[in-house]
């Protein structure tokens, strides 16, 4: 058969909404400068869809530094791979900074967040090993653990028991060349709790593994100096590897691995995503340094952040919204239905309040469910997040279910 038409019987979960509904549901193009308010379908709307979390993005002091680095070295610059020609000290300077913001001995540098996870947790095990993985972990671990050649053991989403359940299973089954390596997130980017990160390093006395955190969502919003989720809960130190990207808090493209120092001699070898594509263009490299210095600057960022975060969810509660007890910034608003109902809630809340936001139904959550994730940012002020409000003020009698699913229906023809 041929693979091209073999491609159209299988569309996957997202394929009917990549084509019925690209550019609004899917693929939608929100336009304009980079901030808490954009253009969407011609009209100005209020984004609480970017994880632009302290602003950075949108910050007048930033925006003028990468213009000027911009034209001082171009993105060319340097050409080749970190391992051949591609590295400097403007690379090694950045590594350092991340290591000692997130307080570990050292750092590796990554292209992406997404590939550099995979990268990571690929080089790490071996056939001889075990990977243990908590069952919400984030689309990029799930990769990683396919390319990994470790037998893989998952675990029920923060439930220890099951956790040391996998843990006891693996040592029951180890060789005496195996080893143990546990994923999971300091912060779920979907429902934003944060992992159990604590009663998981507690069982390390019991079985020895080590654990890999990543916490995209939580570096430079979660712990009094914005270092991450482990800080926050007060157990950073347990934590063997740490994994922050640039695509929240820093506003930018890149990641970083924190780690000890013989670790990250090994990664630097054997990251094949790094030592075969090209380093990290400088403009970047010098932009995530600024980014990161005004980051541990201005804690008053990550003050506004939560102060606008709970103003949001205070409003939705009061609202009548079940809003889920997430402890980092996303904010999960959950309710019953159906695709049709979700779709609803966007068209509706877009065209008549000019408030983005994006819903997800089956198979990201289970079926009859719509979860509507908002996430504020300390760029958001309480003028955006009142009228967000009125918003779902507006809409509540059918996205809390008041409505018949038919009178949903004429709502959306």
């Amino acid at each position: 058969m041929d693979l091209f038409d073999k491609l159209q019987g299988r569309p996957g979960p997202l394929g009917e909404f990549t084509s019925d509904g690209y550019g609004y549901y899917t693929y939608p193009k929100l336009e304009g400068p980079l901030g808490p308010k954009m253009e969407f379908d011609g009209k100005d709307v209020i984004v609480w869809s970017i994880n632009d979390y302290l602003g950075v993005g949108s910050n007048d002091e930033v925006k003028a530094y990468d213009e000027e680095i911009a034209k001082e070295y171009s993105l060319s610059s340097p050409m080749g791979a970190r391992l051949m020609t591609g590295n400097t000290s403007e690379h090694e300077k950045l590594e350092e900074e991340l290591a000692d913001f997130v307080h570990k001995p050292d750092a590796f540098l990554l292209n992406y967040g997404y590939q550099g996870i995979m990268s990571v947790i690929h080089a790490l095990v071996d056939r001889n090993d075990f990977l243990i993985y908590d069952e919400l972990s984030h689309a990029c671990i799930v990769d990683g653990k396919q390319l990994a050649m470790a037998e893989k053991y998952v675990f029920k989403h923060n439930d220890i028991e099951s956790f040391e359940k996998q843990l006891e299973r693996a040592h029951r089954n180890a060789r005496p060349n195996s080893s143990i390596l546990v994923v999971t997130e300091g912060a779920f980017g979907m429902t934003g709790d944060l992992g159990i990160l604590e009663e998981m390093i507690a069982l390390k006395e019991k079985y020895p593994f080590r654990l890999l955190v990543d916490d995209a969502h939580g570096v430079g919003t979660m712990g009094k100096d914005g270092s991450g989720t482990g800080t926050h809960l007060g157990c950073h130190e347990g934590i063997d590897l740490y994994f922050g990207t640039f695509a929240k808090a820093f506003a930018l493209i890149g990641a970083f691995v924190a780690t000890e120092e013989r670790v990250v001699e090994f990664l630097k070898a054997n990251v094949r995503s790094q030592i075969f594509a090209k380093s990290v263009p400088m403009p970047i490299v010098k932009s995530a340094r600024k980014r990161l210095e005004m980051i541990r600057n201005n804690p008053e960022w990550r003050e506004k952040l939560w102060e606008n975060t709970n103003m949001l969810r205070n409003g939705l509660r009061e609202i009548g919204y079940n809003v889920l007890p997430a402890e980092c910034p996303v904010t999960p608003v959950l309710t019953k239905g159906s695709t049709d109902l979700c779709q609803l809630i966007m068209r509706k809340l877009r065209e008549e309040h000019g408030v983005f936001v994006s819903g997800v139904t089956y198979p990201v959550v289970p079926k009859g469910t719509v979860l509507i994730r908002l996430i504020p940012t300390a760029a958001h002020t309480k003028e955006h997040i009142q009228q967000t409000l009125d918003g779902f003020e507006a809409i509540k009698d059918f996205a809390l279910g008041s409505v018949s699913v038919e009178a949903q229906k004429k709502m959306t023809a």
